[in-house]
């Protein structure tokens, strides 16, 4: 009998109540998660629906609460995707704010990849990490082409020209504003002696010297005078609560980083472990391979700290492997993703809803988490990889076309995108790191296994987000359960139903019957 029939039915012994006990037992809807993979028919997450459960909670009282890994717990089950088009430090940072987090990929030299993830362990809530910085000798004219392209003139002046550098001074625009000369130094311009916050202070002891002060802005420097970071009044204004956020026990946020296995990555293990990594994905497209484990072996002796994500794996015997070499939690999909094309190219992989459950009913003997990853299209799609027993779930095309993603915008047809390729793709392979994902970093041929698009303006990661959380969270209501963990149970043990569904069926789910649908 279903927990819906559980909650709501009466005493045993009532007649009405009885009757439909019996009429529930002997006819109940749906079938069980078991009996719904029970054959050997690959299955989509569009191939399958959940059966509505009994509401007794509003959808607030909801937890996303989850596990990303062994050691690490997320207010919320989104993960951005390692990809090139994807996540950068400034999608990392959103995702983490929001409950979730970001894996930095690896298709970048070790350098740039190492400095994404220390930009993220570094942010402060209303602290601007990168500011523009100038240099003492630079002309006022730079001051000029500042304003007229970003709207602002306030400038902190180091003897470098960026973060890190001594501060020497601020340039704002009452400094300039009789300045004919253009070719001017801005040394002969600038505020020597302006105002600075120190680095140990929070953002309301910052704020507080600012609206003191009343300045625009406000340079924080370190115990030795080298600038660290900027507070601008304007984006202090801006700047939001996140309960949610994401963060280790120094309350820094938390981040994941990719890498591959080749060897040369022993080198960007080590310095993205000296730059605060918390987790790493190992990157390959098929993860049952000898050089993971041996990878994966190595990171755990020499870096205890650090979770490893392992994979990507779609069957049991894999899965089996990859537990075995003392993976943290496993990343489940092969060709499956919107800009894949491994599954037809190479004919191998699985078809995501079938290789999230088989996965997941291995890993969860070990108590070992799984992350779903590839054919996440809609909020719908992330409640369905959740409720066939994956902890959390892995974004690419979602999240590729918000503001925080990599990438500028363009207009085709009138509509605004963002490019978005695949690490398979011909475009991705030509950097060392993807043909290492794909194990074919020697071959004189390359294959892809991905292709390159674009993908619509999604707006801010900010605005998006907390709507996929609303979402997720009132899908977990009509199926009447409250958390991540109580969906799990309630799958494992039948109580969640589902529903095959045909072809007109997935067509009766979307909009239809309409010429034009105002706002989708």
């Amino acid at each position: 009998m279903s927990f819906e029939a559980e909650t709501i039915l009466g005493r045993p012994d009532d007649d009405i109540s009885a009757k439909l006990h019996k009429l529930l037992k002997d006819d109940e809807d749906g079938v069980s998660a078991a009996q719904l993979m029970s054959d050997a028919v690959g299955l989509t997450y569009d191939d399958l629906l959940l059966l509505p459960g009994h509401i007794d909670f509003p959808s607030s009282d909801v937890s996303l609460k989850t596990k990303l890994s062994r050691n690490i717990s997320l207010d919320s089950p989104f993960v951005s995707s390692p990809m090139d088009t994807v996540t950068e430090s400034e999608l990392a940072i959103a995702m983490a704010l929001h409950g979730g987090i970001g894996f930095i990929h690896a298709n970048q030299d070790i350098e740039h990849q190492a400095k994404d993830v220390r930009r993220v362990k570094k942010f402060k809530n209303g602290f601007i990490m990168d500011p523009i910085v100038m240099q003492p000798d630079d002309p006022v004219e730079k001051i000029f082409q500042l304003k007229e392209k970003r709207g602002f003139t306030g400038v902190p002046i180091t003897d470098t020209g960026s973060v890190g550098g001594k501060l020497l001074g601020m340039v704002t625009g009452r400094d300039i504003d009789f300045i004919t000369d253009m070719s001017t130094p801005l040394r002969e311009v600038m505020t020597a002696d302006c105002v600075v916050g120190q680095e140990s202070w929070s953002l309301k002891q910052a704020d507080d010297l600012l609206r003191q002060s009343k300045k625009g802005k406000l340079p924080i420097v370190d115990e030795e005078g080298h600038l660290t970071s900027l507070i601008s009044r304007t984006d202090l204004r801006k700047a939001g609560h996140f309960p949610l956020a994401s963060v280790d026990a120094k309350k820094s946020l938390r981040v994941g980083a990719a890498l591959t296995t080749h060897p040369a990555d022993l080198q960007r293990m080590e310095a993205l472990a000296k730059a605060g990594a918390d987790v790493v994905v190992i990157d390959s497209a098929q993860g049952d391979s000898k050089f993971q484990v041996e990878l994966l072996h190595r990171i755990k002796r020499e870096f205890p700290g650090v979770d490893v994500v392992a994979g990507n794996v779609v069957t049991k015997r894999q899965t089996a492997n990859l537990i075995l070499a003392g993976a943290d939690a496993l990343r489940v999909g092969m060709g499956s993703g919107s800009i894949c094309t491994t599954q037809e190219v190479l004919a191998c992989g699985r078809a995501a809803a079938k290789g999230v459950y088989q996965v997941g009913s291995l890993a969860n003997e070990f108590d070992l988490p799984i992350m779903a990853d590839g054919g996440i299209k809609s909020p719908g799609y992330i409640v369905k990889a959740l409720s066939l027993g994956a902890s959390s779930v892995m974004m690419g095309s979602m999240l590729a076309g918000t503001i925080e993603a990599p990438g500028q915008f363009f207009y085709r047809d009138g509509v605004r995108m963002k490019k978005y390729r695949g690490m398979g793709s011909t475009d991705a392979l030509k950097m060392r790191s993807s043909t290492a994902r794909y194990l074919s970093t020697n071959q004189p041929v390359m294959v892809a296994q991905g292709v390159s698009g674009a993908v619509a303006d999604k707006g801010s990661a900010h605005d998006f987000l907390p709507y996929l959380r609303q979402a997720v969270k009132q899908a977990f209501q009509d199926v009447g359960v409250q958390s991540v963990t109580t969906l799990h149970e309630t799958m494992r043990s039948g109580k969640l139903r589902f529903e095959k569904r045909s072809n007109s069926a997935v067509s009766e789910g979307k909009v239809h019957s309409i010429k034009y649908a105002e706002g989708n």
